[in-house]
């Protein structure tokens, strides 16, 4: 076993305890994927990732994201977490543009003030979704079809599947077990809020579903969904987490060229060794 540098990030929020914390191994050269998945299970955050010197001469520094039970090619809390703790560790690092390699490719970063966007990757799965899955969705969150304004995938790598409900207070009653679904719930606020929409995101865990607090990926990909179909503008702030004692806040604009960013604050909560 050796010491490799540690920290514990808590992402989506400035004050620190209030957004989505991520496990980030500073170090991973050497580790195998056994050994990666071995400590993102004793974490059991929803996510742990692992630095590793990039293959990608366009990439400053590439990473490998795992859950307690599986690896995934992309996730947003992870991707803006983890670059905030290696930057942190690389102060010599000039400019505003960070470039991270995972399994899902090369994703740009940017750097304004304290706070990191990334820009959102393309879908992987962008389509309705039909009617039976809809109906099931419906039953799941124990409203009437009716109440599903509409529904897309908007898969990016975790593969979710999106739902627009009728407001953010509809959003914030669900109380849904999803089953092997990998859903997000979406609602606007009324015009003039601070925050344009509630988002809640859910997953399978064991035999239950599982509640993540603030989700880069969903929120990427509903960006995409949302703001292509004029539901809204940029730039608009997303809330999540308020029905589990969080207050993430998803930062969402949108460039000229129709770039989609991603953006967030994070607070490193815990510094330090991690024994592997």
């Amino acid at each position: 076993m050796t010491s490799r540098p540690f920290a514990q990030v808590d992402v989506f929020s400035a004050v620190p305890y209030r957004g989505n914390p991520v496990a980030v191994v500073l170090d991973g050269e050497g580790l195998t994927t056994e050994q990666m998945q071995r400590v993102a299970n004793w974490t059991n955050l929803s996510e742990t990732t692992f630095v590793l010197p990039p293959t990608d001469p366009a990439a400053d520094y590439r990473v490998r994201i795992f859950t307690p039970s599986v690896e995934l090619p992309f996730a947003g809390h992870p991707t803006i977490g983890t670059c905030h703790a290696w930057l942190a560790r690389n102060p010599q690092h000039a400019t505003d543009t960070i470039v991270q390699e995972c399994e899902a490719g090369l994703i740009t970063l940017r750097r304004t003030g304290d706070r990191l966007a990334f820009a959102a990757p393309p879908l992987l799965r962008d389509e309705p979704v039909d009617e039976e899955l809809q109906a099931r969705i419906a039953r799941v969150l124990g409203i009437e079809r009716a109440g599903i304004r509409d529904a897309r995938w908007v898969d990016n790598g975790p593969g979710w599947v999106a739902v627009l409900l009728d407001d953010a207070k509809t959003v914030l009653a669900a109380e849904p077990d999803t089953g092997d679904l990998k859903l997000g719930i979406v609602g606007p606020y009324p015009p003039g809020s601070r925050e344009a929409v509630e988002v809640r995101a859910f997953f399978p865990a064991g035999r239950s579903s599982f509640e993540d607090p603030v989700t880069g990926s969903l929120n990427a990909g509903l960006a995409l969904w949302l703001l292509r179909t004029g539901r809204l503008r940029p730039p608009y702030v997303a809330s999540q987490g308020t029905a589990l004692g969080r207050a993430g806040r998803v930062h969402i604009d949108q460039d000229a060229d129709g770039t989609v960013w991603v953006g967030g604050d994070a607070v490193t909560c815990v510094r330090g060794e991690i024994e592997i």
